[in-house]
């Protein structure tokens, strides 16, 4: 049992960088000199498990694939939508990475010859591995609202993927016009990031009390609770006009039957919703590549060795991040960090031909209410004869009774985070 108050917790993760804090403390098992990794993905999982690769036996030989040559991050991008800060502080390169020596290759992943341990990109190159470690993140299942893909997204942007998508959302926010509405579609679970709908709700919100006062957010939800939803809620009381906010749960018509791009229409059971500024964001499953690759199963996600995060389709092969079955873990940059550092001590000590430590795990998911107003849950995980399951006692939320001094710490410590774990990952 690991004794550790949510004080403590949270602490460690705003002000000292909660990434650091487990994962990357264990003794790390001599590899091969002459082995070779290929890490595919930039993103929190992908450049941590590259990184602490190298960190951690910088004799081994390790490959970075990732198409962008800058990495845009989700974490803070609702803040931007928000108008509370610039797009380039989202905005991170691969040149600290390169720096340590591992070699960077901005290029497209094709195919993977398991037999032959090769991945072969778009450039035709190919790259051959001892142990390939997979974060493709995450994509839409486009046929699960009837009437949004990929074309409608350029109208009713998801904005889930940071970057283009980021910067069209905040651009027809601030043009929307004086008094109206801004329509969100959550998705259903599991999803990339639990809390992040609801941030992006409030931040938009607090936009509208200022520059629109008479707007109006309503967010349609095929679920019937979220994560951190008490906290929310009170927030949503205290900051904002009252009736600013509607949330519409599954039961009460909040799951959607159709969307008609051309007129921003969101159909639901209860009726027909005419948005100003639809914010659709789809259900979701593993990145296409681990479909291409046969990673994953009928849930659409990767099944896992969750000791070593070795893949139980493909030998050889291990998933990290969003794309990952990681038991009771959420899909979170802070998750897919920690999944890095332990799969990192994973395949060095598979290569050294050691049995692989039993990993210890954590997630910290901040969200901002207002610019000023932080709220956060926190746990700790441990792997068990039933998987990766929270640590009893370990993390928790904020409390319902902060005051506005402790609202305010916590803001400052999703900011503190966000520093850190991007130091953590980009180096």
């Amino acid at each position: 049992m690991i004794d550790i108050t949510r004080r403590e917790f949270i602490k460690a993760a705003g002000a000292a960088g909660l990434v650091g804090a487990f994962g990357g403390w264990l003794p790390a098992a001599r590899a091969r000199t002459s082995a070779q990794v290929v890490v595919v993905g930039g993103g929190f999982g992908g450049a941590a498990a590259a990184r602490y690769l190298k960190l951690l036996d910088p004799e081994i030989s390790v490959s970075l694939i990732e198409r962008d040559r800058q990495y845009v991050t989700c974490p803070m991008s609702n803040d931007y939508i928000g108008g509370n800060r610039a797009f380039d502080t989202l905005v991170h390169d691969f040149r600290a990475l390169e720096e340590l020596g591992i070699a960077v290759h901005h290029d497209s992943v094709v195919n993977v010859d398991a037999e032959r341990r090769r991945v072969v990109t778009q450039t035709g190159a190919e790259h051959p591995y001892d142990r390939l470690i997979l974060a493709p993140g995450i994509d839409f299942r486009w046929d699960a609202l009837e009437g949004y893909d990929a074309a409608a997204a350029q109208v009713m942007p998801h904005a889930w993927k940071a970057g283009p998508q980021t910067q069209l959302l905040r651009r027809q926010l601030q043009e929307m016009r004086d008094g109206g509405l801004f329509v969100m579609v959550a998705p259903d679970n599991p999803f990339r990031c639990p809390p992040g709908p609801y941030e992006r709700a409030s931040l938009v919100a607090n936009y509208l009390a200022t520059y629109n006062r008479r707007g109006k957010v309503l967010i349609l939800d095929p679920k019937d609770s979220f994560t951190k939803q008490e906290l929310f809620m009170q927030g949503w009381d205290e900051l904002y006009p009252r009736g600013m906010i509607e949330w519409v749960p599954g039961s009460q018509g909040g799951t959607v039957e159709r969307i008609e791009v051309n007129t921003r229409t969101i159909v639901t059971a209860a009726g027909a919703q005419q948005a100003d500024v639809a914010n659709v964001i789809p259900p979701q499953q593993a990145g296409m590549l681990a479909h291409t690759l046969g990673l994953t199963d009928e849930t659409g996600f990767c099944p896992v060795d969750q000791r070593t995060f070795e893949s139980t389709r493909v030998a050889g092969i291990h998933v990290i991040g969003d794309s990952c079955i990681a038991g009771e873990m959420p899909k979170s940059g802070v998750s897919a960090n920690t999944q890095a550092k332990v799969c990192a001590h994973a395949v060095l000590d598979i290569l050294a031909e050691h049995e692989p430590t039993l990993p210890s795990l954590m997630n910290a998911c901040f969200s901002l209410v207002g610019p000023t107003y932080g709220i956060s849950v926190a746990a700790v995980y441990e792997l068990t004869d039933k998987g990766i399951t929270a640590v009893e006692g370990a993390g928790g939320v904020s409390p319902m009774d902060a005051t506005p001094a402790q609202r305010r710490l916590e803001s400052v410590f999703w900011r503190s985070w966000y520093e850190n774990i991007v130091a953590d990952t980009f180096g």
